[in-house]
């Protein structure tokens, strides 16, 4: 049976990577991402269309500047995609997402078992815990980065509005929000890095506490420890 500090410790490790764990399914779920205001003039018009979307699901409106407005509608974000590398990085944001989430799974079972049970096998113990909360942070740290790329240089609210609204024409303004859905991501970083820390702190105390055994031995008078 493992001691009460390690029981606890490895607890409260368990308890981030649930944590993180229930964030990434919310974060899946969510369609609060990015918000996208897009105007833009033809030559009968000028129309500002917002974008609300995720990465399955959106909303958007429309108002033309005489006043004729666009109620909220719903749609499919994949099946707007008409560009093939802004699908394909689209594609591997919810990838990443996925094995994010299985890396979470992971690491909450490995420090689950940990606080109850001494494993003998290195990969069980804290190593697993370094492998599973890395990988899952540094999907979160490219799916971060993906998105902000698809939004921003392959101007993904553009590809929608193309599919939705009249095509707009240059120039146009378009200013992007990131909503909760992607800065609670930055959450889930420091949900991995406190797993991380509380892993590192157990295994240090316990090298300390064995050094502390030992010394009692490398002081003792040698012809006593002969006898």
């Amino acid at each position: 049976m493992p001691s009460k500090r390690k029981s606890l410790m490895f607890a409260s490790a368990s308890f981030f990577s649930i944590c993180s764990f229930v964030i990434i399914c919310l974060v899946l779920a969510t369609k609060n991402w990015v918000s996208s205001t897009i105007s833009f003039t033809s030559e009968t018009a000028s129309t500002t269309t917002l974008f609300t979307y995720g990465l399955f699901e959106g909303q958007w409106s429309a108002t033309v500047v005489n006043g004729i407005a666009i109620p909220e509608t719903s749609f499919q974000v994949e099946d707007l995609m008409n560009n093939g590398t802004v699908k394909s990085i689209h594609i591997l944001i919810i990838v990443l997402l996925v094995f994010s989430l299985l890396s979470s799974f992971l690491s909450a079972g490995f420090t689950c078992y940990n606080s109850v049970s001494n494993p003998y096998q290195t990969f069980l113990g804290p190593v697993g815990a370094y492998t599973w909360n890395s990988i899952s942070g540094i999907c979160i740290i490219l799916t971060l980065i993906l998105f902000a790329v698809n939004v921003e240089a392959n101007e993904l609210s553009v590809q929608l509005a193309l599919k939705t609204t009249s095509p707009p024409s240059r120039p146009y303004k378009l200013s992007n929000s990131y909503g909760y859905s992607y800065w609670i991501m930055l959450l889930i970083l420091l949900l991995h890095a406190a797993t991380i820390i509380i892993v590192v702190f157990y295994q240090k105390a316990r090298y300390s506490k064995r050094k502390e055994q030992e010394r009692p031995m490398e002081s003792a008078p040698k012809d006593g420890i002969l006898f």
